[in-house]
């Protein structure tokens, strides 16, 4: 038996929208857990979500200095899911170098879910002595439902983990539409780590 999950981030409310779309809310009920990568700016959010979600973990971000999210929610969490250790923080840094970088912040871990770019990212890292139980390390960014940016679509990710095994989908929702479209996610970049000398 597989276990869902639905990733997102940057989430920004009230400030970029007055609510989460109605599929991600729908994408909320299903899954067995809801994964949320920082930058919610208000606690109402964090607590809907929570209420809304079987399970549920997550970090806050740089724009989450409002009173009480110090207290509700760290900078750094981890979460096993089957046999996969998965690490959750909001800001992983420059682009160039991210995955070496991952790789040395978070031993022992198959997943890192990210947000704060609000652009959407999956590479792996594989190498000596990288990820867990995978032998690699993912890096996931599910964008953001919300605030797109220079991103053509608002984004968010669904994810089935199945002993160690993960499957990505990239949930896409162009703006002035209800209904997503969904598409498998393949790593773009295998970034092979050298071992320490």
């Amino acid at each position: 038996m597989s276990t869902s999950l639905l990733l997102l981030s940057d989430t920004h409310l009230p400030k970029r929208a007055k609510d989460l779309p109605a599929a991600l809310w729908a994408d909320v009920d299903a899954a067995d857990l809801v994964v949320h990568a920082g930058d919610w700016v208000d606690l109402a959010t964090v607590e809907t979500l929570q209420e809304r979600s079987r399970s549920f973990v997550g970090v806050r971000g740089n724009n989450d200095d409002a009173p009480g999210f110090e207290e509700r929610l760290s900078l750094v969490e981890h979460v096993d899911v089957e046999e996969l250790r998965i690490a959750l923080v909001h800001e992983t840094g420059a682009a160039t170098g991210r995955e070496r970088r991952a790789a040395a912040t978070y031993p022992g871990t198959d997943v890192l879910v990210f947000g704060h770019s609000h652009i959407p990212w999956d590479t792996r890292v594989t190498g000596l002595g990288v990820g867990g139980t995978t032998g690699a390390l993912r890096l996931l960014n599910p964008g953001s439902p919300t605030d797109r940016r220079r991103q053509p679509d608002f984004t968010w990710m669904r994810c089935s983990v199945d002993g160690s095994a993960l499957a990505v989908e990239l949930v896409r929702l162009a703006p002035g539409t209800t209904e997503p479209s969904v598409s498998p996610s393949i790593p773009t970049a295998d970034v092979v780590v050298p071992a320490a000398r």
